[in-house]
């Protein structure tokens, strides 16, 4: 699969960069660009003990692969991949890997920051923090409920 959401454990970079290298393609690549998206330490409300990631997972999936599918068509890309993972994480422990194989450098860049904007505006992903305040008490929120505020 080269895109979709995840158990957490399921897959790593090394699994996704092994399949990459093994298409019969990979002979067009020349540059490869990786995003690792890690749990921040920190929020506006405290420090983060926790992140809970959930997934309306067959939607997930479905726009991922057509982030994925739509800019594999740009010019001098070979392979763009995105995958998400779910589940409880600690502070420092992965949670997305976006990876842009093509031609050139100047091929992968660009198509890598757009689909990180892309995930991060159309998945239905959803995080929740568990944040210990100034106060020393645990609150846990979901993201999109605190940006609201």
């Amino acid at each position: 699969m080269s895109a979709g959401v995840h158990e957490k454990g399921e897959l790593s970079l090394f699994d996704i960069l092994r399949g990459l290298r093994s298409k019969p393609d990979f002979h067009k690549v020349g540059a490869i660009a990786i995003f690792i998206g890690v749990v921040r330490g920190e929020a506006k409300e405290g420090k983060v003990q926790m992140l809970e990631l959930e997934a309306y997972e067959d939607k997930a999936n479905e726009v991922l692969m057509q982030i994925c599918n739509d800019l594999k068509r740009r010019e001098g890309v070979v392979d763009v991949q995105i995958h998400h993972f779910l589940g409880q994480f600690k502070v420092g422990e992965d949670i997305v890997y976006v990876v842009v194989a093509g031609s050139h450098r100047n091929d992968v860049f660009p198509v890598l920051v757009e689909a990180v904007e892309q995930y991060k505006k159309k998945a239905p992903i959803f995080k929740k923090e568990y944040v210990i305040n100034e106060k020393g008490e645990v609150k846990s929120y979901w993201v999109y409920e605190r940006e609201l505020h």
